[in-house]
């Protein structure tokens, strides 16, 4: 019986594949296992902060741009900043040039320049004793006769110099004593007071020459009192730089 036994229990380990089949793994909790995230270059990390919240840190891309926009924002600020400084170089060379032309020239620019004459013209029965001048009612010149040395003066340059192209005017005083002889002679000790004044235009890049004349109107059949008289004689020509410096050399050699 035990042999029966053992061969039947024999038998039953060759034909079953085991007593006791070996149990699966048992599965995750929650149900299937979850696959590992693939990693992405492109996408923003995740970064926990320290108060337990979520925060996403800055794509490489975007971190980029920022440098980018930063560099180009730089670069043109300094673009304008060379410009500016350009324009103070240009400005400052134009100023120079302008401060070297009025060295050389006497003028800024082609400006106007006024030049007045003081001539006398009056016969021997008249002596000029007092003599003033005012251009815009600036005075320019004024004399008085002592021993002849105003009187004896035929023609004299009383200014020269640049004015503002635009009208200007010129008044002028002077003070005669009769000389009387002969049938003139009640005019002796007589002063005579001609006083005049005069509007002319100064023009951009002309010289004026205003030549203010005393002399005797009305001829012989005039009374003497009624002669002495001012005209004014105009010339005017083109400011070249020739004669620009031509002036200024006169105008040095009379100071």
């Amino acid at each position: 019986m035990k042999q029966i036994a053992w061969i039947l229990a024999l038998w039953m380990l060759c034909v079953s594949p085991s007593w006791a089949g070996q149990a699966d793994d048992p599965p995750a909790p929650g149900g299937d296992v979850a696959s590992p995230e693939s990693t992405n270059p492109d996408k923003p990390a995740v970064v926990s902060d320290p108060a337990g919240g979520k925060t996403q840190a800055p794509a490489p891309s975007s971190l980029a741009n920022t440098a980018d926009d930063a560099y180009d924002l730089k670069l043109r600020g300094l673009e304008e900043r060379v410009n500016e400084l350009k324009e103070k170089i240009f400005r400052t060379k134009a100023r120079i040039l302008q401060l070297q032309e009025t060295m050389l020239t006497g003028s800024i620019g082609a400006g106007a320049r006024a030049i007045i004459v003081h001539r006398n013209e009056m016969g021997g029965a008249f002596k000029l004793i007092n003599v003033q001048y005012a251009l815009d009612t600036q005075p320019i010149f004024k004399k008085v006769d002592v021993d002849g040395d105003l009187d004896d003066i035929e023609e004299k340059e009383i200014f020269s110099g640049n004015i503002v192209p635009g009208n200007h005017n010129i008044a002028v005083k002077m003070v005669f004593q009769g000389q009387g002889f002969g049938f003139f002679s009640y005019v002796k000790g007589y002063k005579f007071k001609v006083t005049s004044s005069y509007t002319f235009t100064a023009e951009e890049g002309k010289i004026l020459t205003l030549k203010t004349v005393a002399f005797e109107r009305g001829g012989i059949t005039a009374k003497l009192e009624e002669r002495p008289a001012i005209r004014y004689d105009i010339k005017i020509e083109k400011l070249t730089s020739e004669r620009a410096k031509a002036l200024q050399v006169k105008g040095e050699e009379a100071n």
